[in-house]
């Protein structure tokens, strides 16, 4: 029998529970390795970002190449927000995903009539007047010096209050953060809204012509991506107690790209989040021994997209239908699908 293309997705996936089981024990184990609890902050941020910035390039097909101002808009949002308006934790997170996403609604207005390089080359125009404005209004944003001492309020759900201060229990509330958003994207993606963004992906104008108002589709998806940026901005100027123009700049916009495709977020929804392990582990690891660490990952991103274009998940999609084949199983039909479930 065919698999009903219209069923509901599971809510929560086996690779779900695995992957969260697993990065519930990183705290426990972290130091031992080496490493340290604060590496595993900044994984699950960037892999937040990751998983919305691929709504753009792996599942719509539509290139941003200055997406890091949205990443910035929410991270001055929430500071701005403490510093002015009120030191509630909440009110300070919606105030990141509200502002970056009221920011991308407006730019998805100018750039959805657009496609292919003209599209790509507005998104680093865009990006570029965004940054350009963080560094000169020095009065909002504190300019290059950017916003200092932003704080890690609790979280205060009613029936009780959690310190975030310390980097441990910061970690568990932004695995929290990141189990919610992989639930609510899985659920996304494999809706009828993210079945259209896959037939706009594979082609616009056929996507017209059988009835799909295409332009609001990208105004949609464009701002609902910028919104996780913001809210993945957000946490970041919490983990980093403050919010600088630098993630606004062109050359960050361009490791959020690398992340993912070097992941294999267009054949996998997981493809992000291996692909920001695998940026951040190769900075602390490869640059312990050489401050030329962005000349090996650039390599190794140069080698994955001449040999491998989709990434390190569809290296391990190959693997799984080797082994599938020599186990005289059916081959792999799905892989978006197989790897998420």
């Amino acid at each position: 029998m065919l698999p009903n293309p219209h069923a509901s997705p599971k809510l929560v996936t086996p690779a779900m529970i695995v992957t969260l089981m697993f990065l519930a024990t990183v705290p426990l184990w972290i130091e031992r390795i080496g490493l340290y609890p604060y590496l595993g902050v900044e994984i699950l941020i960037w892999s937040i970002y990751a998983l919305g910035f691929n709504l753009l390039l792996g599942y719509t097909g539509l290139p941003s190449f200055g997406h890091g101002a949205f990443f910035g808009v929410g991270a001055y949002a929430f500071g701005l927000t403490q510093f002015n308006i009120s030191t509630n934790l909440w009110i300070c997170i919606v105030a990141a995903i509200v502002g970056s996403m009221i920011v991308g609604a407006v730019v998805s207005l100018f750039i959805s009539h657009r496609r292919g390089i003209y599209y790509a080359f507005m998104t680093i125009a865009f990006g570029q007047v965004f940054w350009f404005i963080a560094v000169k209004a020095h009065k909002i944003t504190g300019g290059e010096d950017g916003l200092l001492k932003i704080a890690r309020m609790p979280a205060d759900i009613g029936v009780a209050r959690f310190d975030l201060s310390s980097n441990t229990s910061f970690y568990y509330f932004v695995l929290a953060c990141f189990a919610v958003m992989i639930v609510a994207l899985w659920r996304l993606v494999n809706s009828p809204f993210g079945r259209t963004l896959q037939a706009i992906k594979q082609n616009e104008t056929r996507a017209t012509f059988v009835g799909y108002d295409v332009w609001r589709f990208k105004v949609a998806v464009f701002t609902l991506s910028a919104a996780i940026s913001g809210f993945a901005g957000g946490l970041f100027a919490m983990a980093q107690t403050s919010a600088f123009p630098d993630v606004m700049s062109l050359h960050h916009s361009g490791y959020i790209v690398m992340m993912t495709l070097i992941g294999g977020g267009l054949v996998s929804f997981w493809g992000p989040v291996v692909g920001a392990a695998a940026y951040l582990l190769t900075r602390d690891i490869v640059g312990a021994y050489t401050t030329a660490w962005m000349f090996w990952f650039g390599m190794f991103f140069v080698l994955i997209v001449l040999f491998k274009p989709e990434g390190i998940a569809g290296i391990a999609i190959d693997l799984k239908a080797w082994w599938a084949r020599r186990r005289g199983a059916a081959p792999v039909v799905d892989p978006v699908k197989e790897t998420g479930g």
